[in-house]
């Protein structure tokens, strides 16, 4: 693969956050220090992020043209397949990123491994220029990486890295139809989770930690359940959160296993506040009120995440 520009994404550090909320370093220090917090963390975070960037920098211009692009602009960019894609930052934007860049590498950096966990960050400061090479020399190795599809029956789609959720943007009861197989009820619940292999570990884990802790105050079992996928598989697993027994509703779908063959579709009758949102980002959201119906499955294009 022949790159001919490197776009390196970049996310806002909490400071700059900070500082757009309180107009000024001043009073933000003032309004952290004044409710008992340590700004000199959020300094120490910044300058050892912006030193992180200094070094990735100086190493890609010398060898391709550079754009950096923040973190908000993802959605609306247009990325190229000569495009190789640098990610500077924590775990999350990996996820965020690999949504809009198709099937382009994407080199992901850990500026800071003191604070950030970097499960999806194979390099560091330290031996990123190590991946960069292989990159640019073809002969690194690829994971990738099974993302799932929402399309609505409007056309509009959205594609989800780690998991998706569907239900009330305020988490209150939603109610919608669920169809999945053979099976089809209305039910009212907190909405469902929508987990690829990559977020198995994630969001959908949480809800195995509660079903565990649960069955075991209870003494209904003393096994502990969980549900891991490889990330590359071609497989989905939904999960309905608090399902709500009434006249009108049901709970016996809760669970299932989608895959190429059986996908999961979901109708709103939520007049207001529906949402099917991605890897617990808010902004990436498709509105999902009464009248629309989802179709959740895997992605024809998987992310390919360049590794050690």
């Amino acid at each position: 693969m022949n790159f001919e520009r490197v776009i390196l994404i970049k996310n806002k550090t909490r400071l700059e956050k900070l500082i757009e909320r309180f107009n000024s370093k001043s009073q933000a220090r003032f309004y952290i220090e004044h409710s008992g917090g340590d700004f000199d963390g959020y300094e120490h975070e910044h300058n050892t992020f912006y030193n992180s960037l200094l070094s990735v920098q100086r190493a890609v211009t010398k060898q391709l043209k550079t754009t950096v692009l923040e973190k908000e602009f993802l959605p609306s960019y247009i990325f190229t397949n000569t495009d190789l894609v640098v990610v500077l930052g924590q775990d999350g934007l990996v996820a965020n990123t690999a949504k809009y860049v198709g099937s382009n590498p994407i080199l992901a950096i850990n500026p800071d491994p003191g604070r950030n966990s970097g499960v999806l960050l194979p390099f560091n400061i330290g031996n990123y220029q190590e991946g960069l090479i292989q990159s640019l020399n073809g002969s690194f190795r690829m994971k990738r990486v099974t993302l799932a599809e929402a399309e609505l029956n409007d056309g509009q789609k959205l594609l989800a890295f780690n998991d998706f959720f569907i239900g009330k943007a305020n988490h209150t009861s939603a109610r919608y139809k669920i169809s999945f197989g053979e099976q089809t009820e209305i039910q009212s619940s907190s909405g469902l989770i929508v987990s690829t292999g990559a977020g198995s570990t994630g969001w959908l884990s949480s809800i195995f930690n509660e079903y565990n802790g649960l069955s075991q105050f209870f003494g209904t079992s003393t096994s502990t359940y969980s549900y891991e996928m490889q990330w590359d598989e071609d497989r989905l697993c939904f999960i309905v959160r608090e399902p709500y027994n009434s006249p009108s509703t049901s709970s016996k779908l809760v669970v299932g296993a989608i895959n190429n063959q059986t996908k999961l579709t979901i109708e709103s009758q939520m007049p207001e506040n529906g949402v099917i949102f991605s890897d617990g980002i808010l902004e990436d959201y498709l509105e999902f009120n009464s009248g629309r119906k989802v179709c959740i499955g895997t992605a024809s294009e998987k992310a390919c995440l360049i590794s050690r």
